[in-house]
């Protein structure tokens, strides 16, 4: 995935599968990694979770014939909540574990084909929980408990040895 600036020029920015550069720094140096990171689509009203790697690119399955706004008022006052959350792992030498997570909100219309979320916010997201920091403080606690059961049943030994600070905040009563 390029990114342009606004005069149209390409930046040097690229996200890639796999390291390119093989661990010597150069040609291609600075390019970010998503072998690790994961999107975990939370339909708060269905109270479910699944991956959907179309999310790396915005193209997930519920992304898909929807024009996207900034304002919620495009939504014509309806809408379902979803929460994207960007789950990154890493291999430490005890073996996998969950190490950041981010949750991005959208609402999707449906009906009209519209829908809101905050690109920026969610790539900030995505590179905060690619940097193994835990931002759900946004989330309500029904949707904390589903991506909690979802974590801990699709992989319980990278639950057990997750960071603590997402497991802190996902231990809700």
């Amino acid at each position: 995935m390029d990114i342009f600036h606004q005069d149209g020029k390409k930046s040097g920015f690229n996200i890639i599968k796999g390291d390119s550069t093989k661990g010597h720094g150069g040609f291609g140096a600075g390019l970010i990694n998503l072998d690790n990171m994961s999107p975990v689509i939370i339909d708060v009203e269905a109270g479910t979770a699944e991956v959907d790697m179309g999310a790396l690119h915005a193209r997930s399955a519920i992304e898909r014939r929807i024009r996207f706004s900034t304002d919620k008022a495009d939504l014509q006052g309806g809408g379902k909540k979803y929460w994207l959350v960007w789950v990154n792992t890493e291999v430490t030498k005890e073996g996998p574990r969950y190490s950041g997570a981010a949750a991005a909100e959208m609402i999707i219309h449906r009906e009209i084909k519209r829908g809101y979320k905050v690109l920026a916010d969610h790539v900030n997201k995505m590179d905060k929980a690619l940097k193994g920091h835990v931002v759900l403080d946004e989330m309500d606690a029904g949707s904390k408990k589903v991506l909690r059961d979802f974590l801990k049943s699709v992989a319980p030994g990278q639950w057990e040895m997750a960071n603590p600070e997402l497991k802190a905040q996902l231990e809700i009563n």
